[in-house]
Formats: structure tokens, C-alpha cells, sequence
């Protein structure tokens, strides 16, 4: 082979190891440092840091935008401002993309979108979750109305694959306008403290509608969107801290509709008796306790993942594990509201039954609920739909569900949570558990109004008369006798009657009536 030969094999390769350093450098050291001293890591180092070391593999490297007006064509940056690719957590194959703060803000153009929605369309093909790290201005405005087609077609993907394949959200820095759309769509957003916010407008244009003064912070920051609108499920105190808090919620989830969630190994019984129940949970209805406690005492140990910790706490949801399976849970919260069912708690609990139905995790539901929280605020705010969402929920799902009830449950919201008449395959219920249409004494007061208004001790006879009600309604055993309960059962019973009924149901087949799709009251 000539020298003159080897030169020019030489210098292609030259090419492209200068390519790949540019690569590296994204949108200039400068920047890079700014996005370091906010507390940020670089793009790159998120989604290194989220793969299983040493297999993530970037797609699209030298992607360039194509625009030339306003100057673009002198500022081109390789990868055009996202990095997107494949590799393994835990093993398992998950597709992502990280946006890039350094390069044009973040924003998003044409090609960038491209790129984000290849990634969409071969986690989709190969039935692979899909993680998004958010950190991005929004539009780019030199791209028009190219950039607002972009986001179009990331949100008929984020549509179109809901309920095929675990899409995942992490806001890492700013995401407003029409950016948080995708987020909103996917099933679970992580944000961070301090460094992460999202809104539709601005507090710039929120002054000028409205005259309110308000800081980023407090018009869509992390505690804002995790305590008053629900909108963020995890909140983390750095990107290192929401990177591991991904990477064990995926640890619960499938890859796809298709697949069972992962089995891990435990070696907490299953027959574990979990007594310490009669002092958890009070026999006395009107005194406040923890359901996390009981949560905690029943699942393998140290498994509970809770979500949205920090909103509608009269409700708590979350992934733990049973036997090694993935469950999901939904119970009522006495320690918050009495744990009354309301509008947040509703859409809270609907919505994350849905995911775990759509995506085989059987769901466990513990019940201790006086009913539905009155009040004009509720009313006039839709707690009719909005509660109504639950039980569609819970109607809707095929997977295992298994019931236990605790205490209280009552009216309407006894039928709402996991009841049989909405096809709960199993139903237990603990001794002190009350079924009946309302409590004691607003029963009493509504049956036998006329007989205490006429009585000469009025407080007596109506003492009498509730004592009477709560031995004849205020009981499992009408329920248990017309076979709306299953079991009444020992609290030191309840995680081995509970995991035995979950193996029970493992080859459980349930279809729903052919049909297009229902219409949930959204």
C-alpha cells in the first residue's frame, strides 16, 4: 500500500475522532461550567449515569439542523442539542433521550425532534420503555412553525404509545409552553429541586394577564407540582438522587403491555404472620392511623415505593412486591381526611390503577373510607366526575384485584374502592370492618329521627339506638353472608391470605366487551 494511501485512511479516521471530540464538547466548555455551577450535570452525564455502565449506544450523533435563516447557519452543533440512544437497566433494554441545556437552550427544533421521535418509534418496535430527560427553553424560535410540528409528533407518539410501553418523565431543568404536553402524557414525572419548574406561561406573562407577581418557583415548581396540582409524582434533591429514583421505579415495571413485571427473589416468608396489625390499625373507627405502617408490615420488606407522596394524602399509591411479584396499592389514608375520598384522591388513585392495569401489576387495595368529602368546594369542583373516574377505573381493570377491608365502608365509596360488585376477585375483611351505607350515628339520625325528637331523654335512646345499629350493620358478616366478602380474616393473617390469593390469580384471563374504547368522564 503507497504512504499517500495510508495518509488519506489516516486522515478520514482523523475526521472522524475530531467529529466525536466535538461531539463532547456540546455547546462550548463555557456553558458547560454554567450548567455545573447551577447544580446541573451535563446532558451526557445524565444519560450515562442512568444505563447500566458501559451500554448505552447513541443514535443520531451527527445530526445537524438544516435552517439557515437568522444566522442558524453559522451555529451548528453536532447532535443539534439532544442526545438519544439504547441501553440496559438492570439489564433490561430501555430506549432515552437527554435534552441539552448548552446547545440553543435546549430548544427544540426540527432535527432534534427527529431524533426524539426515532427513539419513540424503536422502543415501540421492540417493546422497550422510553425515558425522557427534560431540560429545555421550549420551541426554537428560529425554526417557526418546523419546531411546533415537532412537538406535535412527539405528542401523537407519547399518545399513541400510552399503555404499550412505560414512558417515563425527567423534568431537569426548565420545561414550559408547549413542551409540557409530553411530560404530561407519559406515565410518571420526576423533578428536582431548585433547578426544575414547569408552566404554561411564564411569570412574565402571567403579569402582564393577570398582574399576579409570582416567581418561577412558586407558578410551577417542583413543590408546587407535587403537593397542590399533582402534576409531578417524584420529587429528587439532585439529578444523581432522580437518576437512582428511575432507575428503581423501573425495577417494577414491565417493558412492555405484553410482559409481567420482573420477579425478584425474596426471603421474607410468605407466611409471615403480621400481627403487629391489631396494634396498627385501632378497632376504635374514629381513631386516626398510618396505612403506610400496614402497608409496610404486609409487603416483602423494605419493597413499598410510594408515589406522589405529597399529594391528595388521604390516598396513598405505590409498587411493592408480595412473594417476589410486583403489586400495585391503593389505600385509604385515616391519618389524612378521615380518609374520605375527594377529587384529588380520586383522580390520584383512578389514574394509577389504570397504569398498572394497563401494564399486568395486579392491584391491592386497602379500605378504610367514611365516603366521599361533602362540601360545596367539592361539589362545585366536580367531585361527581371526578370521583366517578375511580370507579371507572376499577371497573375497567382486568388484572388481579384483591381487597382487604379494614375498617370503615361506607356509602358509595365502599362500592368505589376495589368492592366486588366492581369484579374484585377476592375480598377479605378484618373483624372490626364496618359495611354498611353510612356510620352508625347518621344512620340513627336519619331512620329514628322521629323517635328521638318525641323521646324524653333524647341522648339516651339515641345511645340505644346506635349501639343497636352498629351490632346489626356495622359488621363484615351481612356482607360476608351475601358473599360480598370473600373471607373474614385474623390481622395476623392478612400478607399470607393476600399472597396466597395473588398466586391464585396468576393465570387469571379477563376480557372486556369488544368496543373501540369507553369514555372515561375526564
Amino acid at each position: 500500500m503507497k504512504d499517500s494511501e495510508k495518509s488519506e485512511k489516516k486522515t478520514k479516521y482523523d475526521v472522524l475522532l475530531d467529529k466525536e471530540k466535538k461531539l463532547l464538547e456540546a455547546g462550548g466548555r463555557e456553558r458547560i461550567e454554567k450548567q455545573l455551577k447551577e447544580g446541573k450535570l451535563t446532558a451526557r452525564d445524565r444519560i450515562m449515569m442512568l444505563f447500566d455502565e458501559g451500554t448505552f449506544e447513541e443514535l443520531g450523533r451527527f445530526v445537524e439542523h438544516r435552517v439557515s435563516d437568522l444566522g442558524m447557519e453559522e451555529k451548528k452543533y453536532l447532535g443539534d442539542g439532544v442526545i438519544v440512544g439504547y441501553g440496559k437497566i438492570d439489564g433490561r433494554l430501555v430506549y432515552a433521550f437527554s435534552q441539552d441545556f448548552t446547545v440553543f437552550g435546549g430548544s427544540l427544533g426540527e432535527m432534534f425532534a427527529k431524533k426524539v421521535c426515532n427513539v419513540f418509534d424503536l422502543a415501540a418496535k421492540t417493546g422497550s420503555p422510553i425515558i425522557g430527560l427534560n431540560d429545555s427553553g421550549g420551541a426554537r424560535i428560529q425554526e417557526g412553525v418546523l419546531s411546533l410540528g415537532g412537538y406535535g409528533d412527539i405528542f401523537l407518539r407519547n399518545v399513541r404509545y400510552s399503555g404499550v410501553i412505560p414512558q417515563i418523565s425527567a423534568i431537569m431543568g426548565p420545561c414550559a409552553g408547549g413542551a409540557v404536553y409530553s411530560p404530561a402524557v407519559t406515565d410518571f414525572i420526576f423533578m428536582v429541586k431548585k433547578v426544575s419548574y414547569m408552566f404554561i406561561t411564564g411569570p412574565e406573562v402571567t403579569k402582564a394577564a393577570t398582574y399576579e407577581e409570582v416567581t418561577k418557583e412558586e407558578l410551577g415548581g417542583p413543590e408546587v407540582h407535587a403537593e397542590k396540582s399533582g402534576v409531578a409524582h417524584f420529587i429528587a434533591k439532585n439529578d444523581e438522587e432522580c437518576i437512582e429514583m428511575i432507575r428503581k421505579l423501573m425495577s417494577f415495571l414491565p417493558r412492555n403491555y405484553l410482559e409481567d413485571p420482573p420477579f425478584v427473589p425474596t426471603d421474607d416468608p410468605v407466611d409471615r404472620l403480621t400481627g403487629e396489625l391489631r396494634s396498627i390499625i385501632p378497632e376504635d373507627p374514629n381513631l386516626a392511623f398510618d396505612v403506610k405502617n400496614v402497608i409496610e408490615v404486609v409487603v416483602d420488606r423494605g419493597t413499598f415505593f410510594e408515589v406522589q407522596r405529597d399529594f391528595a394524602k388521604n390516598i396513598v399509591v405505590g409498587f411493592g412486591r408480595l412473594a417476589g411479584k410486583v403489586v400495585g396499592i391503593v389505600a385509604n389514608n385515616p391519618d389524612y381526611l378521615a380518609g374520605c375520598l375527594d377529587i384529588n384522591s380520586s383522580e390520584k388513585a383512578a389514574r394509577f390503577v389504570r397504569f398498572c392495569d394497563a401494564f399486568n401489576i395486579p392491584i391491592v387495595t386497602f379500605v378504610d373510607v367514611p365516603g366521599f368529602l361533602p362540601g360545596t368546594y367539592q361539589e362545585h369542583n366536580g367531585i361527581i366526575r371526578r370521583g366517578a373516574k375511580l370507579l371507572y377505573a376499577y371497573a375497567e381493570a382486568t388484572v388481579p384485584k384483591i381487597t382487604l377491608i379494614m375498617r370503615k365502608s361506607y356509602g358509595g365509596a365502599y362500592v368505589v374502592m376495589g368492592s366486588k360488585h366492581l369484579l374484585a376477585d377476592v375480598v377479605f375483611a378484618l373483624p372490626q370492618a364496618e359495611i354498611a351505607v353510612m356510620g352508625p350515628e347518621g344512620a340513627v339520625d336519619i331512620i329514628f329521627r322521629k323517635e328521638i325528637m318525641s323521646a324524653k331523654d333524647q341522648a339516651k335512646v339515641r345511645a340505644k339506638l346506635i349501639e343497636e345499629y352498629k351490632e346489626k350493620f356495622a359488621n363484615p358478616w351481612r356482607a360476608a353472608a351475601l358473599g360480598f366478602v370473600d373471607d373474614v380474616i385474623k390481622p395476623e393473617d392478612v400478607r399470607r391470605k393476600i399472597i396466597r390469593a395473588l398466586l391464585s390469580l396468576e393465570d387469571k384471563v379477563e376480557k372486556l366487551p369488544p368496543k373501540k374504547h369507553g369514555n372515561i368522564p375526564l
